[in-house]
């Protein structure tokens, strides 16, 4: 796709992002869109942000915003020392969804993922999103585990 363009986001990026993680039939019920964006996304952003082993990307088309996700590396002792890509909030603007863009996205994910030296990428997908669970099936992931969830409030 021409003027594609994948990069670390940066604190002017977030207005934008938070828009992207409320633009999905999930987020709308548990996101806090603003204007201005809850300043807990502000505080989450600068966490993030100074941490070497988090990597906050967007993807932008012709200068305008239109994906994100989050990358985490994880170092772990199972697997003889494996680091892990840790693949999370994906989000393509539903204006984009179907032009192969998701799939771009994730495969630059995966290359990242490699070149910080992990050997095993890893995500997670909320069961109520079933198409999501088999456009991940289909770049090659697997249902292998089952993952569980502990809300704390």
């Amino acid at each position: 796709m021409e003027n594609t363009q994948f990069r670390r986001a940066t604190a002017a990026d977030l207005p934008q992002i938070v828009k992207l993680l409320v633009d999905d039939e999930l987020g709308r019920l548990r996101e806090t869109p603003g204007p201005p964006p809850d300043v807990k996304y502000a505080q989450a952003f600068a966490a993030i942000d100074s941490d070497p082993n988090q990597f906050l990307a967007v993807v932008e088309q012709s200068g305008t915003l239109v994906g994100c996700l989050q990358l985490s590396f994880i170092p772990g002792l199972s697997r003889a020392g494996l680091w892990r890509g840790q693949i999370e909030s994906v989000r393509i603007a539903s204006s984009r969804r179907g032009s192969g863009l998701g799939r771009m996205l994730i495969e630059w994910a995966i290359e990242e993922c490699r070149n910080h030296g992990c050997g095993l990428v890893q995500l997670t997908t909320d069961k109520a999103r079933p198409d999501a669970l088999r456009f991940y099936e289909s770049l090659g992931f697997s249902a292998s585990h089952i993952g569980l969830k502990l809300v704390l409030n």
